[in-house]
């Protein structure tokens, strides 16, 4: 069968080997990590002063492409891919624009030329300054409005991939994104407060991607990627086992858990692939699959009405 809704693009997966190699050669020249594609909407801006903001994409791109994040060993093809879309919502005399962006990851699928989405969130509370010919400069202790929140997705999709390969492999970039988190604790920038009651916040993401109470959560998504949608090809009986087997992780996770935030970003990045990867199993599989999604996810529950 093939998962006709995943992004199909010529690309060949990361082996499960590189984390082995990459700690016995680490004199191994470095190729950086994330290919991101950066995209800026200006349109609800009245200025027509804003010019220099056609080279921002080019700009943020050339920062987060050219940085080497996890000084790790990365094939051109191996790169994780990352989209950025930013919408800038208003500026005032003083440069500083609220915005809101939209970020998204995917990875390979093994042995296909398939990817597979991986995260999916909208942030809506962003503040920065950008000021014509200003250079973007990585700096792990100063708070900045615009590069902090860039590097704080930066270390969540990275995290996010390691972990879809190693089980609990991304640990170490969750906690990175959680340092950016209290570096800024420190501003009054909005999004970053501990305080908000914004379940959809930063230091919420954050905070649960690091709390020893999602684990189970984090390990469905080793046992979905790697033991599921990378064996599907060679055997999809037992990838869909697996799939549904990291699905009742996840249900579980979520009864003994007390906040929603990353089963909704998981269930908001998966829910097609979901349908198309139970759509042509057994029916005990199926309706199974059904029962389980059903169950804990109802936002998307006409989809999944598609198994029955």
């Amino acid at each position: 069968m093939t998962i006709s809704c995943l992004k199909k693009k010529n690309r060949t997966s990361r082996f499960i080997v590189i984390f082995g190699l990459l700690l016995l050669f680490p004199f191994l020249l470095h190729a950086q990590e994330i290919n991101a594609t950066i995209t800026v909407d200006k349109s609800q801006l009245s200025s027509t002063s804003l010019g220099y903001l056609d080279r921002l994409p080019n700009i943020i791109e050339t920062y987060i492409n050219e940085y080497d994040w996890i000084n790790a060993d990365f094939q051109e093809n191996e790169r994780i891919e990352m989209e950025m879309q930013i919408t800038l919502m208003s500026v005032d005399s003083d440069y500083n624009f609220d915005a809101q962006v939209v970020i998204q990851s995917r990875r390979p699928i093994y042995n296909t030329s398939q990817e597979t989405p991986l995260f999916l969130f909208n942030d809506t509370n962003w503040n920065f300054t950008y000021t014509p010919n200003r250079t973007l400069i990585h700096d792990e202790l100063q708070f900045d409005g615009l590069t902090s929140l860039i590097d704080f997705y930066c270390y969540i999709v990275l995290g996010y991939d390691f972990d879809s390969f190693k089980e609990l492999g991304g640990s170490s970039y969750f906690s990175e994104a959680q340092n950016i988190v209290s570096l800024a604790q420190s501003s009054s920038s909005p999004g970053w407060s501990r305080n908000s009651t914004n379940r959809r916040s930063r230091p919420q993401l954050a905070g649960n991607l690091t709390n020893t109470s999602y684990e189970k959560f984090r390990q469905a998504m080793y046992k979905y990627h790697r033991k599921g949608l990378d064996v599907f090809i060679k055997n999809p009986r037992q990838a869909r086992q697996q799939i549904l087997d990291a699905l009742k992780m996840i249900q579980e996770s979520k009864r003994t858990t007390s906040r929603n935030l990353l089963y909704d970003a998981f269930f908001n990045t998966k829910y097609r692939e979901l349908v198309s990867v139970f759509e042509d199993a057994d029916t005990e599989v199926r309706l199974e699959a059904y029962n389980v999604l059903s169950d804990i996810d109802q936002s998307h529950l006409g989809e999944y009405q598609k198994l029955q």
